[in-house]
């Protein structure tokens, strides 16, 4: 074979294997496809613009509208107080025979007035501060304080409240405790939210109130019964707005499930967390667990 025959079914170098043509029509083909490109990710660009701008504007009103709900919330609340606290002094009027003496009868539907005014007085102070909460606008003041003072105000609180012979309300002594550095008043309203559920679902037995130290870091206070308990599909719900557990006893009990929804968020501003440990029939224990020292930048420890 010839070195003329051994090129014939080649190329020779320096010789393309397309004709000039079809290499500025490949070129030309390829520049379109390049332009289409970059006029569809111009486009997706500009409908991902469009979408984020849309979402800023869903946003804006979702806050807008949050805003609104709470202030009506707040404004509601506020103007419920006037009307409630008429209702509780002349229904105390009434218990005190101001105006003379009541029969068994009208001593009792009294004492429904001023039992249903005082829930209406707490549904109402709850919707106010899960508002204040939701707008921003509630301050922690924290302190040190013991608590052992803490529970004495407690038990103190709730003594005349407990009026069910087959119960009995338990404050366990806290012994070698330190002492706090948080809110006091928030704290003392999620303990109060925890008792006042225990005591309304607990027909029968104790509730119990205590308080340990988990790492020299946390404390976590209990409250414990031995009420109607919680199924545990239930758990995950017991600390939402509105929220209430389907029961035969929680349908003839009043309320609006805000108390313990109230107790999670305060918990949250003072750095903890709220926990359920229940099971149907076998009673409940709701417990907070809060930092012994509540984190802020003007926080100061004791004076010496």
């Amino acid at each position: 074979m010839t070195p003329e025959n051994e090129g014939s079914g080649g190329t020779r170098d320096g010789e393309s294997a397309l004709p000039p043509d079809a290499l500025q029509a490949a070129l030309a083909a390829s520049q379109q496809e390049v332009q289409a490109l970059r006029a569809e990710l111009e486009e997706t660009n500009r409908g991902v613009v469009a979408l984020y701008s849309e979402l800023d504007a869903q946003a804006e009103q979702l806050r807008q509208a949050t805003e609104m709900k709470s202030r009506f919330l707040a404004y509601m609340s506020h103007e419920f107080r006037t009307p409630i606290s008429s209702i509780l002094s002349i229904a105390r009027l009434l218990a005190d025979h101001v105006d003379g003496p009541l029969n068994p009868e009208q001593a009792r539907q009294v004492g429904f007035i001023q039992s249903s005014a005082s829930e209406f007085s707490e549904m109402v102070d709850d919707l106010l501060d899960l508002a204040k909460i939701e707008a921003g606008r509630v301050e922690i003041s924290p302190a040190w304080f013991e608590m052992l003072d803490l529970f004495q105000a407690l038990r103190g609180m709730f003594k005349p409240v407990v009026t069910n012979p087959d119960l009995n309300l338990v404050f366990e002594e806290p012994e070698n405790m330190p002492p706090l550095f948080t809110d006091d008043r928030k704290l003392s309203q999620i303990l109060r939210n925890f008792i006042s559920n225990a005591l309304k679902f607990t027909p029968r037995g104790e509730v119990r109130v205590s308080a340990a130290s988990l790492d020299g870091e946390r404390v976590r206070f209990c409250v414990s019964d031995t009420g109607i308990g919680i199924a545990p599909e239930f758990h995950a719900r017991v600390f939402e707005d509105f929220s209430q557990v389907g029961s035969p006893l929680q349908r003839r009990l009043r309320g609006t499930g805000l108390g313990l929804a109230l107790s999670r968020q305060l918990a949250e501003l003072l750095g903890g967390n709220v926990e359920l440990q229940s099971a149907l029939g076998r009673g409940s224990v709701f417990s907070v667990t809060l930092p012994t020292r509540l984190s802020l930048p003007a926080a100061t420890g004791p004076s010496e």
